[in-house]
């Protein structure tokens, strides 16, 4: 039984992600339609209701980076006159681009259409450049976000309603958009299938996160979240994803009721992980903390780059277009949240997650998510004291990136973690 299930879901999501690249493979060669969307507000639903392969360049961007080969895709970019100060996502998307869709997982299909929300100011932008490239439509779903900290409004609030209600009218000129660019008539009932897949999925998520609140963790959020991550985000709306998530939770819970956790040796810290990996040296950024016991637990990452799957949200299906549209407000707006106002997020890990510290990771080239992380310490500091690191690298490129230095702060801050358990076991 344990042979069976123990390492199953990172081993099936690896496989799905490498037919998801070959599917897109596929589709390039053959040249057929495809969508390009975003992590946040991907809007799955509608598209695979319109068997509309997804292509997230995100996604693709960081599989570079985590093969050893982003800075030859971030040189072609910047030769073709992009600043090294910009997202080293962008970079590396229009450097695949450049290359008629050259990648280390498989070629990438041409954009027949974009969809994108303002969850990031570098999505309109980065969408521009694919219009001016490859002459197509772009659809900018403009998602209300949360007006002040703790000001989020609910279901029956005048407010969140009338937001609601603007976000479901934009959905409904998507889905006019899409009649026109597949020639395809939108089918109710395929959309509603797509939306009770979503509905195991979001399940299935919310399950494996309240999983790893055991002792031991169950899970990475680092290292084993990015493949969760990467089905979460391309498998959305699938009867496949549906699948593995539920598998996942069925394979996490054993692991519970059997005290196995995620480290080989002893789990002697727990700690949240807040911004992006470190993507360039990503296992051996992993082995930094692991080395010395310490186990990612959850990060602001699982929130804001899973689609909003870690809501839980379910969607009415009697009801799929206001329904999907309240699910894309309140997901949408969630990550938001966990970039711009991570503060509550924070605390409450902290607290449900029995948490020993809690590592900030700014990187250069994505200011929308790493400004004000060093104010959000502060703020952690003087609020509860809890112990926490401060360290800068980058998500694609190498050139900033000093394992050196990373490893002198690393070993300092868990030689003080060390230090605070024993004088607090003398105490």
């Amino acid at each position: 039984m344990t042979e069976d299930l123990v390492g199953r879901g990172n081993k099936d999501g690896a496989d799905l992600f490498r037919q998801w690249f070959t599917s897109l493979d596929e589709t390039a060669n053959n040249g057929d339609q495809a969508a390009y969307v975003f992590v946040m507000g991907s809007i799955n639903e509608i598209l695979k209701a319109f068997d509309l392969p997804v292509v997230f360049p995100e996604i693709n961007s960081l599989q570079t980076a985590v093969r050893r080969v982003a800075h030859e895709y971030l040189d072609v970019a910047e030769d073709y006159g992009y600043s090294p100060d910009i997202c080293g996502y962008v970079k590396a998307d229009v450097a695949t681009q450049l290359q008629d869709g050259l990648h280390p997982m498989g070629r990438i299909p041409k954009p027949t259409i974009a969809v994108l929300t303002n969850a990031c100011n570098t999505y309109i932008k980065w969408a521009e450049i694919w219009e001016r490239m490859h002459n197509i439509p772009i659809f900018t779903l403009d998602v209300p976000g949360t007006r002040n900290e703790g000001g989020q409004t609910w279901q029956g609030d005048r407010d969140f309603e009338n937001d609601r209600k603007y976000v479901a009218a934009q959905l409904r000129e998507l889905i006019q958009l899409c009649e026109k660019v597949t020639g395809k008539k939108f089918d109710i009932d395929k959309f509603r299938e797509v939306l009770g897949y979503a509905n195991r999925m979001s399940t299935g998520w919310s399950q494996i996160l309240e999983l790893n609140r055991s002792k031991p963790a169950v899970f990475n959020a680092l290292t084993d979240g990015t493949i969760f991550l990467g089905v979460a985000n391309g498998f959305r709306g699938t009867e496949e994803g549906a699948v593995y998530f539920e598998q996942l939770a069925q394979e996490l819970k054993y692991k519970v009721e059997h005290g196995i956790g995620t480290l080989m040796d002893e789990e002697i810290y727990r700690l949240i992980f807040v911004g992006v990996p470190c993507y360039p040296i990503f296992r051996r950024f992993n082995e930094l903390f692991t080395e010395w016991g310490g186990s990612f637990i959850n990060s602001t990452y699982l929130w804001f780059a899973s689609g909003g799957t870690n809501r839980g949200f379910q969607y009415d299906l009697d009801n799929p277009i206001d329904s999907l549209a309240e699910g894309v407000l309140i997901s949408v707006r969630d990550a938001m949240d966990s970039m711009f106002h991570q503060e509550p997020m924070i605390e409450d890990m902290i607290d449900e997650y029995s948490v020993d510290g809690v590592i900030f990771h700014p990187i250069k080239s994505c200011r929308t998510v790493s400004t004000g992380l060093a104010d959000s310490r502060r703020h952690l500091t003087e609020r509860l004291g809890t112990p926490s690191l401060f360290i800068e690298s980058d998500m694609m490129d190498r050139r900033v990136v000093s394992e050196a230095q990373m490893k002198n702060r690393i070993d300092a801050f868990f030689e003080g973690l060390a230090s605070r358990r024993q004088q607090a076991t003398h105490a």
